[in-house]
């Protein structure tokens, strides 16, 4: 899932993504961000489509982990929720009387 979708997911449109992780999500970003440190350290790529690859495999350590957490929890470890509740005024409805 993209950033982008994610943030449409759990309903945020300028906030924070990771303000808005559960502790499972935060856990398997940073694994994932991890996983591919240290395999472009290993390996020190060069260019666009060497990072990329390095960058998929490292999403693929993430995925691992994630299906190996909802395989043993029987949870989701996407959610829906965040932790701050935004109520959003549509700017375009709102009229202000003084």
């Amino acid at each position: 899932m993209t950033a982008s979708e994610y943030k449409k997911l759990k309903g945020l449109r300028k906030e924070s993504l990771r303000d808005n992780m559960t502790d499972i999500e935060v856990d398997l970003t940073n694994i994932g961000e991890i996983a591919t440190r240290d395999i472009a350290r290993e390996e020190h790529p060069t260019g666009l489509k060497e990072n990329l690859s390095v960058a998929k495999r490292g999403g693929g350590v993430a995925k691992g982990a994630k299906d190996l957490y909802e395989k043993e929890t029987k949870k989701s470890a996407i959610s829906q929720s965040n932790s701050l509740n935004y109520e959003y005024i549509d700017e375009a409805k709102k009229i202000e009387f003084y």
